[in-house]
């Protein structure tokens, strides 16, 4: 099966599309053809796909970048099994003669609108009706996977869900040190970079050093900056998701203080999956699932939102018991092991492209709102 893959919004190292979904299809033995923005993220193309790249769709300004991905999606898709796709502006430049096409859904669209502080009020108020025509209009043209089963009440569908799971090693990772916490993802307010960096200046004193590993919003970077010059963490930018993984091996905790906004309500927390796959202890924000994964498995702490001194405390409790953090990376890194690695969801997700790349092209999406 010829598979081609596209984003013009996601970084090409984006753990979901490049790090599961495209390595478990090319383990499957499929060809994929990867559209997305490597020169803009300064990314080298791994020489098993066979790469297009287009301009990366920031902010506002996106008509580039849509026209660039209608031309890509054209020729990449030309001789393709299957189209998958992973942004919702993909739909606009969707070609008119394409093989059977799915759109992977990662975000409550919606609920999102609220850490985009870019968009002015009147696109607020717009764009939640806009965004559900979009949907619906889309649900009857292709085939949907979900990231979170939570997505399935924006649909009338049974669509499958693929969640957003990790590998976990075979073999256990180091315990939890002393002296460091570590925070894997994409930074942003609404992420809980304020509160971190805050975080970082009040336990300097007690010797416990912050690592933020990813990349940042344009509205934090600043800070961070300014923290990092200061010395009160270090901050390495993007990193591809198995390195990230790697450097948040042996931390005393890892950090989730995501905010309470809706399109965080019902998601499943990867990062606190990932830190339980290595070993990690975690400290999270109370949101619903991450809550009850931690509490299942006891291996965390959950403290209030933005609450800097219960995330401190937190912490401190950790470094001074060693004998608890090292049971709580074992307890999670087998509930991580025995719920949440992605091999057990990839076989499930090929097979779904399989069956849908051998079924009959869905028509054609010449739009995806009636004017």
């Amino acid at each position: 099966m010829k598979v081609c893959v596209g984003t013009i919004v996601h970084h090409p190292e984006d753990a979901r599309i490049m790090h599961r979904q495209i390595r478990a299809l090319l383990e499957a033995g499929h060809e994929v053809t990867y559209v997305a923005p490597f020169t803009h993220c300064n990314v080298t193309p791994i020489p098993e796909i066979r790469a297009i790249d287009v301009p990366r769709a920031v902010g506002l300004r996106r008509r580039g970048a849509l026209s660039a991905a209608r031309a890509a999606l054209r020729r990449g898709s030309k001789d393709a099994d299957l189209l998958l796709v992973h942004d919702m502006e993909l739909l606009f430049a969707l070609p008119r003669r394409r093989p059977p096409t799915v759109w992977d859904v990662h975000e409550d669209t919606v609920g999102a609108l609220d850490t985009k502080p870019y968009l002015p009020a009147s696109a607020r108020r717009i764009l939640p009706g806009l965004i559900q025509r979009i949907e619906s209009r889309a649900e009857r043209r292709l085939r949907l996977i979900l990231a979170e089963a939570s997505y399935r009440e924006r649909f009338t569908g049974n669509h499958p869900v693929v969640p957003n799971t990790t590998y976990v090693p075979e073999t256990p990772p180091p315990p939890p040190g002393a002296n460091r916490i570590v925070y894997v993802g994409q930074l942003s307010e609404a992420r809980g970079t304020l509160e971190m960096i805050e975080l970082a200046r009040r336990l300097r004193p007690h010797g416990i050093r912050l690592d933020l590993i990813g990349g940042a919003d344009p509205q934090v970077r600043p800070m961070l900056r300014d923290a990092q010059r200061e010395g009160l963490l270090d901050w390495f930018g993007y990193v591809p998701n198995n390195h990230a993984l790697r450097m948040a091996e042996g931390a005393l905790a890892g950090l989730s203080l995501l905010h309470d906004v809706p399109n965080y309500r019902h998601s499943l927390p990867t990062k606190i999956i990932e830190y339980m796959a290595r070993g990690v202890p975690v400290v999270t924000t109370p949101l619903p699932l991450a809550a009850s994964i931690v509490g299942r498995a006891a291996c965390g702490m959950i403290v209030p939102y933005g609450d800097v001194d219960a995330v401190a405390q937190a912490v401190l409790r950790l470094r001074d018991d060693p004998e608890r953090r090292t049971v709580m990376g074992s307890r999670g890194y087998s509930e991580a092991r025995g719920q949440y690695h992605w091999p057990d969801q990839a076989r499930d997700f090929v097979a779904h492209l399989e069956e849908w790349a051998s079924r009959v092209p869905a028509p054609a999406l010449r739009r995806v709102v009636p004017v």
